[in-house]
């Protein structure tokens, strides 16, 4: 009973109910924030995390020349500036490449920058043309006057007027015409003494388009009549109108143009940059604005060598029947193709928003491949025809390289505030190591020298991909070299005016790796670490 009240009297006490709230509350500290508690195991990975990031060598570099490049801080050996420790992607495995232009995911957000992986198609355009109908240069026939008189009658008295062949278009009187026929019928009584006569003077009046039949009734009647009448030689409207009744014509002068509408000619514009989709014998099918429901089709049957100076086009010639007189001269017409350069099938073509222009150069930027990292390098291209919207690509790119489509112009304006090669500069920014940084002075090349180029290199991992690349790189003239190891192959900038693929093949082979052009001995090879292996 007495222990009781003890216990009773101290756990009563004030000062005894501190002293355990204080040592639970200590207790619980020691739980939650001590060694074995989460904050402790953060700190862990924090610990790590710095100590996997010390591990990691960094690479130092001159921002001025970026062909320096050191496993420790000091001075640049040629302007003596302080190096900066080369700019990695966000992780921390990757390397950027010092020519690159790294864009923040933010910055690429702001800048729409979107990419395409590019790849080999057949290059199609779709081609507009537009024209008008012509009558067929070949059906157009003129009604000449055969003797010289005055005109008494016309029975055409308007262009647009249809005529049919055979048919009496003018009655012309002829003082010259009268005098035949009486040549004629005093050769007729000298039959006998100069039979010879009568066949020159029957013969002259054939000339003047009179038949046997008119010359016979002329023998017969004996009678001469001083007109003579012109018929139409051919079926057609008449497009043009050369003289009225009385006027005075020559033997020769033209008194009618005819056109025969039965076929005529489709004339359409081709400018010289679609030139080279269009061949003669392709089909095309076309519409003219005054029957929009019916569909014509035809082939090109001549395409004019001359280019017209001042539109810049060259006229495209499809001859079509024309039976029932639907198609009529000066209508407009309007085609569309679907053409195929046969010349270059099987070749890259990129989006025309990809490529930037800059007097003579053509350049796209491409993802550096192998890395998460947005950064981006210039590349020169070879430009093949244009499809509208997009560019055949002769060189400068390989399948499967990621290019910018949209956004580049934004990512050249990056690397002209870098100082580092864009469109505008081409000197800037240009890599090069070997003989350059030996010799303490940066690598100058005119842009006429500088040649991009690639070659098939075989390698089998990251150690490989150094190799080959500082390989490529310690031959003098050489500016980049970028391995691809998915691709196994090698993108290079060098001045072809120092080097050639030849030289960069051998030293490339020299070090144990294959190319296209030589191979490594088998003694290099076999010296090459395990995980080098390839063959």
């Amino acid at each position: 009973m007495k222990k009781n009240s003890i216990l009773n009297t101290i756990t009563r006490n004030r000062y005894f109910r501190y002293g355990v709230f204080i040592f639970i509350g200590v207790f619980l500290g020691w739980v939650f924030f001590g060694k074995g508690g989460v904050p402790h195991s953060h700190e862990g990975e924090e610990e790590h995390d710095h100590a996997a990031q010390a591990a990691q060598p960094t690479v130092w570099t001159c921002s001025m020349h970026p062909q320096i490049k050191q496993d420790k801080p000091g001075k640049c050996p040629i302007c003596g500036m302080d190096l900066t420790p080369m700019r990695s992607s966000a992780n921390s495995d990757e390397q950027v490449d010092m020519d690159a232009i790294q864009l923040s995911p933010e910055a690429m957000a702001l800048a729409n920058v979107e990419t395409t992986v590019v790849s080999k198609d057949n290059p199609t355009k779709d081609i507009s043309l537009y024209g008008t109908i012509q009558a067929d240069e070949r059906l157009v026939q003129s009604q000449t006057a055969h003797v010289s008189g005055r005109i008494e009658k016309l029975y055409i008295n308007f262009t647009g007027e249809s005529v049919s062949k055979g048919q009496v278009i003018a009655r012309i009187y002829s003082p010259d015409l009268q005098n035949a026929q009486q040549e004629l019928l005093e050769a007729q009584k000298l039959v006998g003494l100069q039979p010879d006569l009568l066949e020159a003077a029957r013969e002259k009046l054939r000339l003047w388009k009179l038949s046997d039949n008119q010359i016979a009734q002329i023998e017969a009647s004996g009678v001469v009549s001083p007109t003579i009448d012109i018929k139409a030689n051919t079926n057609g409207i008449v497009v043009e109108k050369r003289v009225n009744e009385g006027d005075y014509v020559s033997q020769g002068s033209v008194l009618f143009n005819v056109s025969n509408l039965s076929q005529v000619w489709v004339m359409f514009d081709a400018y010289e940059i679609d030139l080279p989709f269009l061949k003669v014998g392709d089909k095309l099918e076309f519409t003219v604005q005054a029957i929009p429901e019916k569909v014509f089709s035809g082939k090109i049957s001549f395409i004019n060598p001359i280019i017209d100076k001042t539109t810049r086009t060259a006229k495209v010639r499809v001859a079509i029947p024309n039976a029932n007189l639907a198609l009529k001269p000066e209508m407009y017409a309007s085609a569309k193709i679907k053409a195929t350069l046969t010349e270059h099938l099987n070749q890259i073509i990129i989006p025309k928003s990809a490529i930037l222009w800059t007097g003579k150069r053509s350049i796209v930027y491409v993802k550096q491949p192998d890395i998460n990292a947005a950064a981006f390098l210039l590349r020169e291209v070879t430009l093949g025809p244009s499809l509208g919207n997009s560019y055949v690509i002769l060189s400068g790119l390989s399948e499967g390289e990621e290019v910018v489509t949209n956004g580049a112009f934004v990512i050249d304006a990056s690397a002209q505030l870098e100082g580092k090669r864009s469109m505008m500069n081409d000197q800037a920014g240009t890599s090069s190591t070997g003989s350059h940084a030996h010799h303490g002075a940066e690598a100058k090349t005119d842009s006429k020298d500088t040649k991009h180029a690639m070659l098939g290199v075989k390698g089998a991992c990251e150690m490989c991909k150094d190799r080959i690349e500082k390989a490529a790189k310690s031959v003098d003239g050489v500016l980049s070299a970028h391995y691809d190891l998915k691709g196994q192959e090698l993108h290079l900038d060098f001045n072809q005016s120092k080097t050639d693929l030849d030289k960069i093949s051998k030293a490339i082979a020299a070090v144990g790796h294959d190319t296209d052009k030589d191979k490594a001995d088998e003694v290099t090879y076999n010296a090459l670490p395990g995980c080098c292996h390839y063959r």
